[in-house]
């Protein structure tokens, strides 16, 4: 048998996307989940039902934090590279349940780090975050960049596990690649983020949040763009032990235009509440990728133009909206 890819975070967002892309190219997946009730249970069970339509899929029910289901896995199965993508998300939500953030982000990092190093895993790629870069003001923000003043709970435990995956290869020989994804969006995305929020709210004629007055700027990056760019990380001959990577789209998109596209798209005008800058929030991310673009082939294509009507004509559907 095949070795399998294990990716965690299976009915999330990036994580279910990942695993249908390898499953597609006719690999073996085994995808862990908790399948936890932060947002709609019932979108993380329509997103895993699409893998569980695949002979080569082995869905896995369980907590990043169980250590003994993660041995157990390691035991029952021979993992190529593992992918690890499960995290308690979110910025905002950071600020007031900063324990779950600490279980999830931080302890259950390290679990997948012990059982990759005792089965000597030929690769780790693991999802960091655009929010290690704080306060940072200059762009576009490029790896080489400080990264120690952080503006949220979210944003340190994302830099705490790029140091232990440090010390991890350091100590072990592990080899660990870091992924800095950038505002993440299209079909089958969160529902707790701005594009869903908007749309949702637009479609229903209520108000739509609006930080900071709406002077935000966002590297909107497009999920088939990201999953290329995860792949190119697991799949790359030749990488560094230990490596980060910005995968954005190399723009920064004004969110008033943004709001804009999906206004055209909906057909309909968004009522505005304008709001004060939130804790732990930027005004502005902004990619660099050339790292990424030399050696992971990665090489971003679509444009907020196309992204943000495939978004919602996937929303309108998924909701069963009538034209």
């Amino acid at each position: 048998m095949a070795n399998a890819y294990l990716v965690t975070g299976a009915a999330g967002f990036i994580g279910s996307r990942v695993a249908l892309r390898l499953l597609e190219q006719g690999r073996r997946v085994v995808g862990l989940d908790n399948f936890n009730d932060y947002y709609d249970v019932a979108l993380k069970e329509a997103r895993h039902a699409r893998l569980e339509a695949f002979p080569e899929y082995r869905g896995v029910r369980g907590d990043l934090c169980d250590y003994p289901l993660l041995q157990k896995l390691f035991r029952e199965e021979e993992f190529d590279s593992v992918i690890h993508l499960a995290a308690q998300a979110g910025v905002r939500h950071s600020v007031d349940h900063p324990f779950t953030y600490l279980k999830s982000n931080l302890e259950g990092f390290l679990g997948i780090l012990e059982t990759c190093r005792h089965a000597r895993v030929r690769r780790l790629v693991y999802a960091s975050s655009s929010s290690v870069y704080g306060s940072n003001t200059d762009l576009p923000f490029s790896e080489d960049d400080r990264v120690d003043h952080p503006l949220s709970l979210y944003g340190a435990t994302k830099r705490s596990n790029e140091l232990m995956a440090h010390a991890y290869t350091h100590l072990y020989d592990l080899q660990t690649i870091g992924l800095r994804f950038f505002t993440v969006y299209g079909p089958w995305g969160r529902p707790d983020m701005a594009m869903w929020i908007f749309a949702e709210r637009i479609t229903h004629g209520q108000p739509i949040p609006v930080f900071n007055q709406g002077k935000m700027r966002r590297d909107f990056t497009y999920i088939d763009d990201i999953v290329s760019g995860v792949l190119g990380a697991v799949f790359a001959p030749e990488l560094n032990r230990f490596d980060i990577f910005n995968l954005g789209n190399h723009r920064c998109e004004e969110l008033m235009d943004v709001i804009g596209l999906i206004e055209t798209a909906l057909g309909r005008k968004a009522e505005l509440d304008l709001l004060p800058m939130q804790p732990g929030d930027v005004t502005a991310t902004y990619a660099d990728v050339s790292r990424a673009q030399e050696h992971l082939g990665f090489s971003p294509t679509t444009s907020i133009r196309e992204g943000v009507p495939r978004f919602i004509e996937w929303f309108r559907r998924y909701r069963g909206l009538s034209d």
